[in-house]
């Protein structure tokens, strides 16, 4: 294919395919697939979307159907592969100039770049890095960030990479370039916070946008780039720093206002940081032993104490109790049974595991889990309201308790407790005993209290069966408040019927039964949805664990269908 012959036929083309017309889109498209595996079409291609005086929508088809080729046709082994040749000229052109001035087509070409990258850098294309390390040095504003947002993906792309071959070329890759990007997001780090801080916003989106993506960097150069990173001076340098920046880029959400144009950039940038943080303990537990102490530090500081008033926000607590969490549960930092038998790297983690959580800062956790994240919310007791069906379909199960705070709150107060239930069980235990008799129902931050206390023990059923006489409990205080039509009272019921289901499993005499089916029944009855939802929960529950005389419970169930489908 002629370059100069075709470049007009095929823009016409590709014209045509951007057409709303299905009797104009189609033959273009027909013809566009023809052209995929003529020789030149693909240099074409490239003429076309760097050409910056063409309509963006022909740009970003032409990049579209180039980023398609380089799937199907790029591999030498590909039917219809593009000749050396061509491929060689491409690459030539593709990092020839980074000034594209349309960011959606920005973002297209650079996962472009990263494609061909994948399969032909370092061995084909040994240039590549070299003119992206350059070119995000330029000063002119434009071409330095499309440089430097082609060099993320360049290096997401080669940190997926999974053969051992192609991990090796990684590992010295990051080696090579890695003091290079420290001092690039250092740069730019230092650069944002001066312009936020003397009010010159424009300037500070710029400079933060471009900390942003010199950190996405890096964070795929440490977890990625390295076999034993905690050999690695710089990258532990780093890793230290991620701690002094997250306090800075904190207190900079602190002092800027929430209109403020970087508001939503600063707090993907803060979430970025503990990604680094979880990705590097998923990946190199042990690596990750020295900073065990001081990331426990930090998220407890600020999850749990004051020091997170007025700075924090909930994806960040998020992060926080999942770095919290992961080292709780981590299995590289528990011993084995017979101490002899463990690493020294377990024994050393679990050292400072066991030095940390000491008495008084469990119990703080534990406290503050109940007594502050469990609590219903205004927003949760406002949907309660307007929307019970979808209040009662919790948001569990799965791997939302990574982006979501209730389930995450819950896992880490499940994971916390099952890891420490010796000494957390007499701090529930007295919660649950400061909680005796029935609950004013003027007073809601106390009936809150009590729901968010009933939650807690319902979650540790299993971690507190040698600790609670649940049938007692149900005969002298539950039952009764299940009694208690009040419509303030209504979180207490559901909660109540809830707490139950999550204990008939585990300890719950078949004589109590019946107390418990006409409890059912009334409840089945109750004016608020949300808590005959939950009351049908638990008899499904009941069902799947019952254990007497099917006669007698046939009896109840009679009257159950006639509650659930007629009355309702």
């Amino acid at each position: 294919m002629d370059l100069n012959s075709a470049s007009t036929v095929v823009l016409q083309v590709l014209t045509q395919a951007t057409s709303q017309d299905s009797a104009v889109l189609k033959p273009a498209e027909e013809q566009l697939k023809q052209w995929e595996i003529q020789p030149g079409f693909y240099s074409v291609l490239l003429n076309i979307f760097t050409n910056h005086t063409l309509d963006v929508n022909v740009r970003w088809l032409a990049v579209l159907y180039f980023k398609n080729g380089i799937d199907r046709y790029w591999r030498r082994v590909a039917p219809h592969a593009l000749s050396e040749e061509e491929k060689s000229t491409l690459r030539a052109g593709l990092i020839t100039n980074f000034n594209e001035p349309v960011n959606q087509v920005t973002t297209q070409i650079s996962v472009l770049i990263a494609k061909v990258a994948r399969l032909d850098c370092p061995r084909q294309w040994p240039e590549l890095i070299p003119t992206l390390l350059e070119s995000v040095k330029i000063q002119d504003d434009l071409r330095q960030h499309r440089a430097l947002l082609t060099f993320y993906h360049v290096t997401k792309t080669l940190a997926s990479k999974r053969l051992a071959a192609d991990r090796k070329l990684f590992y010295d890759l990051a080696s090579g370039i890695y003091s290079f990007a420290c001092s690039l997001w250092n740069h730019h780090t230092d650069t944002f916070l001066q312009q936020i801080f003397t009010g010159d916003e424009a300037a500070a989106t710029n400079s933060l946008e471009r900390t942003l993506l010199s950190l996405k960097v890096l964070r795929k150069l440490t977890v990625h780039g390295f076999v034993e990173p905690h050999r690695n001076v710089e990258v532990m340098g780093f890793l230290h720093a991620v701690f002094e920046r997250l306090k800075q880029f904190l207190e900079c959400s602190r002092s800027i206002g929430t209109e403020n144009v970087c508001r939503d950039r600063l707090e993907k940038t803060i979430i970025l940081f503990t990604k680094v943080l979880l990705d590097f303990l998923d990946q190199h537990p042990f690596s990750f032993t020295p900073l065990i102490q001081r990331s426990l530090e930090f998220a407890v500081s600020y999850v749990f104490t004051e020091a997170g008033e007025g700075v924090t926000f909930e994806r960040f607590i998020v992060q926080c109790m999942n770095l919290i969490k992961m080292i709780v549960k981590n299995y590289a930092y528990k011993p084995s049974k017979r101490f002899e038998d463990s690493s020294p790297e377990t024994l050393e983690a679990h050292k400072i595991k066991t030095s940390f959580f000491t008495y008084p800062t469990l119990m703080e956790i534990c406290r503050r889990l109940v007594s502050h994240y469990f609590l219903l919310t205004e927003e949760e007791l406002t949907m309660w309201e307007e929307d019970p069906e979808g209040f009662t379909v919790e948001e569990t199960g799965g791997d939302s308790w990574k982006y979501s705070l209730r389930p995450c709150t819950e896992v880490l107060f499940i994971d916390i407790f099952h890891e420490y239930n010796q000494t957390l069980t007499p701090v529930l235990l007295e919660m649950v005993h400061s909680l005796q008799g029935p609950t004013n129902v003027e007073d809601t931050n106390a009936l809150l209290i009590k729901d968010a206390v009933y939650n807690a023990v319902g979650l540790a059923a299993y971690e507190l069966f040698d600790s609670v006489d649940f049938d007692q409990w149900f005969k002298n205080q539950l039952l009764a408040e299940l009694q208690v039509s009040h419509n303030r009272y209504k979180p207490i019921r559901r909660r109540v019927i809830w707490l139950i289901g999550q204990w008939i499993s585990v300890k719950f005499k078949s004589d109590l039964r019946p107390m418990l089916y006409e409890a059912i029944r009334n409840l089945l009855q109750d004016q608020d949805l949300v808590v005959r939802i939950e009351t049908a929960t638990t008899l499904k529950l009941n069902i799947l664990f019952i254990n007497y005389n099917f006669l007698f419970y046939y009896c109840f169930i009679q009257s159950y269908w006639k509650l659930m489908i007629f009355d309702h």
